[in-house]
């Protein structure tokens, strides 16, 4: 096994992190919201006198040294001491900068700024850590001097942070197989493949599938299934795969699957809130955020694992290549054989700084048994000044590799493992955020599936968001709040508090080189990938400024284009469906759809065939509203969501609605038919996870994983009881709207003898059992695959409820 460390020699080790993948060679050339924190820091007004390194300018140059504020210069009332450094902050108010200068108040925020060089990167780095920790001590001091003036000590509220490692990182070995396939059949003569968003742009999920196969991660594993004919359906192939296994791509023989390791140490800090809460499963997982109502695209916080494998011979799946990053998945597409990853790193952390003296830690952990705080006022302010000096020397001895992401990439050779693995080793063309919402780092990682080359990457210094891609170009857009933000991208942050920046990545294509291409900010809270587009150049962007039932909410769209300056807006929509926000996006071509709620579903229909004045042409307004808009064909749409219940100033949601729309007159939107399912609590995971949502029109076939819920009293009270938990099949026709065909079983109904608890859920918590579907079809009979994360059922359509054959996902007990 060959190990290399340091300068790697391949482009992706020498600058996995720097925005372009440039060669390395021996030379020097080598996301309800919760409020936004973070932002640069104004001077706050502690009485501290300690001066600040001299030096600094507006521009971004060569550090110097460390470059972070004069000692003890923000700890109120301490001694304060000379200037640190020669590239540092500039003046007195050392705490202005974060990790680039002190940003002003506008638009330009959006914009990611250029550094020098990996010096540069690190003084900007301790310069914000400088600044936070100085905050940190000047909080607890406050809190410790109120406590004593008010005569109530006896508290405390630890403040501690720690460095992240990133070393320890294993790999792994080649998989094993089962037995062969029974014969080489002909596969399916039609077949149903993954919903996406753009055609020709794939998206990851856990399960995929050919006209022959179906590959999936389930039960810790990489399954492959013989599945026709269908009756014969059987599992060929089961792979061990380190961590836990979540998503996968398939083309050309090719299997690319990434996994779930150990979770990321964010240095003991505390969950920041400036995001979503994360939703949390019973297994410690974070669930991922699909539909982004009340979640945030954030990660779960674990390390990333990749895997590729050859499946040229199905029954025995070779690893090829293994790549581990210090960082989160967040989401992904593959165009053709390259595959784009973004991926978001820890929060800056360096370890071992102190937050509280020794003597107040001691005296809080035994204070009810004490009759007076033991310490004066001036010595308490000693103890603070002497840590903010310690942390400041901490922060100062740091080097680039306490901060940067690591990778480790390990790739089978002729069965012979070689290992390369390292931190940054380059900084050139390397970009901050302006704003400096982001302590952490956001990656784009690309690599070929059909070859063992290099990776390339392009990283920004930001928050996870959204992703979106066209087959030339990947979006991430990001949610900020002005209540949490000191700098703001609007003038008006009374009125406008909600911002989406976008940051846009240059796609080559059939290369892995991305470039940073430029950023712009969006009025509003953008709610997921479906509300970004692009046509000709121009992104398009709905978002909403508010949530429901803020009286003032209400819904933007913005079109952006690509200038010198990074993208800028050029055509806005503004004050649409005021009091109600958005539920859900589609574009098509030049028409846009959006749905918005409060009690009715209001869809409206843009016309963008100008793209610097979009303009409302028809709206249609029916019960309840659509959580996802499938297009059927160009002219109508086949939408999803919940039925709703006016009860004058709100509404309840309640069953399942499905609808057809006649879009042909943009002005004059029509229902042709729409399709009720269940009562309050019935879900479907296909209401707020695309990817569920398996519409085949070859065969005018739908088919949506549900539970179904009967019964109840109607407003806010859920259903008596879950009739039905498994796949729904309709036939779906212009002329005859929804025909149900009938449902595959996966869990029996409940009775009164044994009611449970499948009724009870939010409506963007579902809990179906099924999570996917496949059609495969010969000339004369059509078979449908339910897949649960547990088993699947494989059914001809003449009998769903009797299934002709399934397959075990999980080993038996």
């Amino acid at each position: 096994m060959k190990t290399v460390r340091g300068c790697m020699t391949i482009a992706a080790w020498a600058v996995l992190y720097a925005v372009q993948a440039v060669g390395c060679s021996n030379d020097d050339n080598a996301g309800s919201p919760q409020g936004e924190s973070g932002g640069t820091i104004a001077n706050q007004g502690e009485s501290g006198s300690g001066g600040a390194g001299s030096g600094g300018t507006e521009e971004v140059g060569p550090a110097g040294t460390s470059g972070v504020a004069g000692t003890n210069s923000r700890i109120e009332g301490s001694s304060g001491a000379s200037g640190a450094g020669t590239g540092g902050v500039s003046g007195s108010n050392a705490g202005d900068e974060g990790i680039i200068e002190a940003p002003v108040t506008g638009k330009s925020l959006s914009a990611l700024k250029k550094v020098i060089n990996c010096d540069d990167v690190l003084a900007k780095i301790k310069q914000r850590l400088s600044q936070e920790a100085e905050e940190k001590l000047q909080a607890n001091l406050e809190q410790t001097l109120t406590g004593i003036r008010n005569g109530n000590t006896c508290r405390y509220w630890g403040i501690a942070d720690a460095g992240v490692d990133y070393t320890g990182l294993s790999n792994g070995g080649a998989g094993g197989g089962a037995a062969a396939p029974s014969s080489e059949e002909q596969g399916a003569s039609e077949y149903s493949t993954t919903n996406v968003q753009v055609v020709g742009v794939d998206e990851a999920d856990f399960v995929k599938n050919d006209d022959n196969y179906i590959y999936i991660v389930a039960d810790g594993k990489l399954q492959i299934i013989d599945a026709w004919p269908a009756s014969q359906t059987k599992t060929i192939a089961s792979v061990e795969v380190r961590g836990t296994p979540n998503k996968l791509y398939v083309e050309n023989n090719r299997a690319v699957v990434y996994a779930s390791l150990d979770l990321i140490d964010q240095g003991g800090s505390t969950p920041r809130d400036d995001i979503y809460m994360p939703i949390v499963s019973d297994d410690g997982y974070q669930k991922e955020c699909t539909h982004g109502y009340n979640c945030d695209f954030s990660g779960d916080g674990r390390k990333l694992l990749i895997r590729t494998y050859d499946i040229s011979d199905k029954t025995k799946p070779v690893l090829l290549r293994e790549t581990e990053i210090s960082g989160s998945y967040i989401n992904s597409r593959r165009i053709g054989d390259i595959v784009h990853t973004v991926a978001t790193f820890p929060e800056i952390a360096v370890s071992d700084l102190v937050y509280w003296p020794e003597e107040l830690e001691s005296y809080y952990s035994n204070c009810w048994n004490v009759d007076e705080f033991p310490y004066t006022e001036d010595e308490v302010r000693d103890m603070f000044a002497e840590l903010d000096e310690q942390n400041q020397k901490t922060i100062d001895e740091a080097t680039i590799a306490n901060f940067l992401p690591g990778i480790k990439d390990t790739r089978y050779i002729g069965g012979t493992p070689t290992v390369e693995e390292g931190l940054l080793n380059s900084c050139d063309n390397f970009y901050v955020s302006q704003e400096g919402d982001g302590r952490g780092f956001l990656s784009l990682i690309s690599f070929d599936m059909s070859a063992l080359g290099e990776i390339g990457a392009t990283t920004v210094v930001g928050k996870p968001g959204a992703v979106y891609a066209s087959d030339d170009a990947l979006y991430v857009a990001v949610r900020h709040y002005s209540s949490m933000m000191r700098g703001w991208y609007f003038e008006d942050s009374e009125s406008i508090d909600e911002a989406t920046t976008i940051h846009k990545f240059k796609l080559t294509p059939d290369d892995i080189k991305t470039l940073y291409a430029g950023s712009g900010v969006a009025k509003g809270r953008i709610l997921n990938q479906f509300s970004m587009d692009e046509k000709d150049g121009y992104l398009r962007i709905a978002a909403s400024n508010g949530q429901v039932p803020n009286p003032n909410v209400h819904s933007t769209l913005s079109v952006l284009k690509q200038t010198d300056d990074g993208l800028q807006v050029v055509g806005i929509l503004d004050d649409i469906a005021p009091t109600e926000d958005i539920r859900s996006v589609r574009f098509n071509g030049d028409v846009g759809f959006i749905v918005t709620f409060k009690k009715t579903d209001p869809l409206f229909v843009i016309d963008l065939s100008d793209p610097t004045a979009p303009v409302i042409k028809g709206e249609l307004k029916v019960p309840g509203y659509a959580t996802y808009m499938h297009l059927m064909d160009k002219t109508h749409l086949l939408t999803m969501g919940y039925n709703a219940d006016d009860v004058g100033s709100f509404a309840w949601f309640q069953g399942l609605q499905l609808r057809v729309l006649d879009v042909s007159q943009l002005d004059d939107p029509k229902v042709l038919s729409e399709e009720t399912i269940g009562t309050r609590g019935s879900s479907s995971d296909a209401a707020t996870n695309h990817l569920a949502f398996n519409y085949f029109p070859q065969r005018d076939l739908l088919a949506l994983p549900m539970t179904i819920c009967e019964g109840g009293p109607g407003g806010g009270t859920y259903g008596d009881i879950m009739t039905f938990s498994g796949l729904l099949v309709y036939r779906v026709t212009l002329q005859d709207g929804f025909e149900l065909i009938g449902g595959v079983p996966h869990e029996a109904p409940e009775t009164a003898s044994n009611y449970g608890s499948g009724c009870s859920n939010w409506w963007t918590d579902s809990n179906s059992k099924v999570k996917r579907s496949i059609f495969m079809s010969s000339e004369s009979e059509d078979f449908v695959y339910s897949i649960a994360l547990d088993l699947i059922n494989v059914s001809n359509l003449t009998d769903l409820e009797h299934p002709l054959t399934s397959v075990e996902l999980t080993d038996s007990p």
